[in-house]
């Protein structure tokens, strides 16, 4: 795979807006990897309930509040992403500054938003 999208916080539950990432990106036929809090599937991606190395990883979007992403910086940042989008209400300066420190592109912004508007 190339060029892979993590979605970091992924969510089995349809209602929750990781969820419909995973979709809406598949649709674009992006190449994903997805970690969350239970093992499962949406769509044919397997959300993962532990810590991956990966490859090929161009971008990580977050949909995990500012205290959760804590226990992942040092993973996402050894990943070596070439950006992180930070989703509404994920947004943290800590973190941001963290990755700028690192070489690593951010952007807050909304995932589905940058879809839709064919800028993702």
């Amino acid at each position: 795979m190339k060029n892979v999208t993590l979605v970091l916080g992924a969510s089995l539950n349809p209602n929750r807006y990781s969820n419909i990432a995973i979709k809406r990106l598949r649709d674009k036929n992006i190449a994903l990897a997805a970690v969350g809090l239970r093992k499962g599937n949406v769509l044919d991606v397997a959300i993962l309930d532990k810590k991956q190395p990966l490859e090929n990883l161009d971008t990580v979007t977050l949909y995990l509040n500012p205290k959760r992403q804590e226990a992942y910086y040092n993973y996402i940042i050894d990943l070596k992403p070439r950006r992180v989008i930070f989703n509404p209400g994920t947004e943290n300066m800590e973190f941001v500054k963290l990755l700028k420190e690192n070489n690593i592109e951010t952007e807050i912004a909304c995932t589905l938003v940058l879809l839709s508007t064919n800028q993702y």
